[in-house]
């Protein structure tokens, strides 16, 4: 694979299926470096009284930016959102076999997360509400003029997004009723919204509760008001007044998101805080029914949510749960597994029956898999056709070994085609994820098709403090980074560098945020590697604490009083290996400061060291960043290796 063939990648997401479970429409995205955009559109397919395709899918909408579909109750209509060229997306309607689009509403920053009543008569969303003089509310007043923000919290920042408590987010509803017909002279006035909540800090996850009641998710106490700097959050409720305001969770867990079935059934994701109300480190993520919620639906231990899960009018629940690096999705209630095997499931949905999924494969970025409830799932949609050329996808080997103190550590290496130079072998990249709690797949992975088109053979895996292996697996590196995730990545190479074709001379390290840590740690601690690439890292805890929009309790939870010890930079005057420090601007996740910090010592120390940063990008430049600013990416990243290792 080439930097070149990102615009060859074709992405599915937000399938909806109809309540009759005879269509399912989802999105389909692909990297335009040209325009530098993305453009995406929905797709139908229709499908059979056994759920099966009936035809080729049908391309429904042809705007740039369409997004996030929901079929109406009747299945008669689509709720979406489409976005310009350069505005916000606001949210449209269209009729479910295709036709025009009608905008309903006209926010200045935008909508989100529409959902349709249980009439179909009403749409509720989240939409930004920007305080009065800023973000474009008056013309008269540019970005760099605005009043001064006088903060008083310790959550005002967002990666990704920016300044938070000036502008919340917030609960509207609108009412298709009050549409004007198409022959009237008004047909194309957008009808009024109506705000459900109002005060500080976000309301998000909106969710029909019952006809005449709009959930939502908070931080706010029993009696509606706001409760800044927490990581609680509560299931919530007004009435279609706003008021009546109503506190259905306990105000103890993190609460996700619920979902609601036609006989009143509602399922919410809660996480545990301990008792501090803050330990959020591989604490799972459990599914709760709220009339029982003294009963979870799944296991803290093993159930890793890999997406938000899917409940369907008949009452089945169905989720995708992380496990070894791959996914498995199952029936909740029967506890029937409908897919599994290699795949990387980002998406479900459950409608009529019929259960469907988005998932990564060993030669896909991304497939729609559909099945009936009690069977089993299987691909429909052929992207992966898009993947020729040098694009052509690269299967994994499994690894399997042994840490120093006996723990099974589990990974995959990508080799480049092609025979191994005769003497020495591939030069080799050891790849390492960020999260910590997270995983890699041995499902195709761009970052690793890059380097192995480029030569290098690319060891991945999952180290302790990683996901899908179970949460005491996850919380091994808490308060103890540096320790038995080294041993793990250590144990990781050293078996890869076994197998033939290898060169163990010429060894590379590279990782991002978590993994940009690991990296500095690691050419700190030896002098074994050749070069590095140390990409959107936590270098140091203690400025981490006070500029990181997650600043203000992520470290005391990961590292605790060992913050000195824990940062690479501690250690970073040992550091002798040619490093190369990856940073955007708007990290606001793992702040540039972090990047700087460590290209300035190793330039002070003689270190051969060179900063790359990238304007207008946030933490996710990797995987969501400008198309072209992906492509610029990979090719410094090659020019470093080819520098070093090649």
């Amino acid at each position: 694979m080439q930097p070149s063939d990102l615009t060859k990648i074709r992405t599915l997401s937000s399938p909806t299926v109809s309540a009759d479970g005879r269509a399912v429409v989802y999105v389909v995205s692909r990297p335009d470096v040209d325009e530098n955009r993305y453009r995406s559109s929905l797709w139908r397919l229709r499908l059979d009284a056994e759920g099966s395709p009936e035809g080729d899918p049908v391309r429904l909408t042809r705007g740039t930016r369409d997004s996030s579909p929901v079929h109406s109750p009747d299945g008669t209509l689509v709720a979406f959102l489409r976005a310009g060229e350069d505005g916000p997306p606001q949210l449209h309607v269209l009729p479910a076999g295709g036709g025009d689009a009608r905008r309903l509403t006209e926010h200045k920053l935008g909508v989100s997360e529409p959902v349709w009543s249980p009439d179909g008569r009403r749409i509720a969303y989240a939409a930004r509400v920007p305080e009065e003089g800023r973000y474009g509310t008056d013309d008269k007043v540019k970005p760099d003029q605005e009043a001064p923000r006088l903060i008083e919290h310790s959550r005002y920042l967002s990666d990704g997004l920016g300044y938070l408590l000036d502008r919340p987010s917030k609960i509207f509803v609108v009412d298709l009723g009050a549409l004007p017909a198409d022959d009237e002279p008004d047909a194309d006035a957008l009808p009024e919204p109506t705000q459900l909540t109002t005060g500080d800090g976000d309301d998000s996850g909106p969710v029909w509760l019952a006809q005449d009641r709009v959930g939502f998710v908070a931080a706010r106490d029993g009696r509606g008001s706001w409760r800044p700097d927490t990581l609680v959050s509560d299931l919530c409720s007004v009435d279609l007044r706003g008021k009546g305001f109503q506190r259905h969770t306990d105000g103890t867990a993190s609460v996700g998101g619920a979902l609601v079935s036609t006989d009143g059934t509602v399922v919410y994701s809660a996480g545990d805080l301990g008792a501090s109300g803050q330990d959020f480190v591989a604490r799972n993520a459990v599914l709760r029914d709220l009339g029982r919620p003294e009963a979870p639906l799944t296991d803290a231990e093993t159930d890793h949510l890999a997406c938000a899960p899917a409940l369907g009018a008949e009452g089945t629940l169905v989720a995708a749960l992380e496990h070894r690096g791959d996914t498995l999705v199952r029936d909740v209630g029967t506890g029937h597994v409908l897919l599994d095997g290699h795949v990387s499931v980002s998406a479900v949905a459950v409608g009529g029956g019929v259960v469907a999924a988005v998932a990564g494969t060993r030669t896909s970025y991304s497939e729609l898999f559909l099945g009936r409830v009690g069977g089993r799932l299987a691909p429909v949609t052929d992207l992966a056709r898009h993947l020729t050329g040098t694009a052509v996808p690269l299967e994994p080997e499994e690894l399997a070994t042994e840490a120093a103190d006996g723990y099974p550590v589990h990974g995959w290496l990508v080799r480049p085609t092609g025979r191994a130079p005769r003497k020495a072998g591939h030069p080799v990249v050891l790849m390492i994820h960020g999260g910590p709690y997270t995983q890699y797949s041995g499902n195709l992975f761009d970052e690793a098709q890059v380097l192995a088109g480029a030569g290098y053979a690319v060891v991945l895996g999952n180290p302790r403090g990683g996901s899908g292996y179970g949460a005491t697996h996850g919380r091994a590196v808490k308060e103890a980074i540096g320790t038995v995730d080294v041993a793990d990545l250590t144990a990781l190479l050293d078996h890869a560098l076994t197998l033939p074709g290898l060169d163990g001379s010429r060894v590379g390290v590279m990782g991002g945020s978590y993994g940009g840590l690991m990296t500095t740690w690691l050419v700190g601690h030896s002098d074994r590697f050749t070069a590095a690439i140390s990409e959107r890292a936590v270098n140091a805890w203690d400025s981490f604490a006070g500029t990181s929009d997650i600043g203000w309790f992520f470290g005391d939870e990961y590292v605790g009083a060992h913050a000195h010890e824990q940062s690479p930079l501690t250690w970073a005057d040992s550091i002798r290996t040619p490093t190369l420090v990856i940073h955007s601007e708007r990290d606001f996740r793992c702040p540039l400061e972090q990047g700087q910090r460590l290209y300035a010592r190793l330039r002070r120390n003689g270190v051969p060291t060179k900063l790359l940063v990238f304007p207008g990008e946030g933490h996710e430049l990797s995987r969501s960043g400008q198309p072209r600013h992906r492509v610029q990416r990979f090719e410094h990243i090659l020019a470093w290796w080819a520098e070093h290792l090649a």
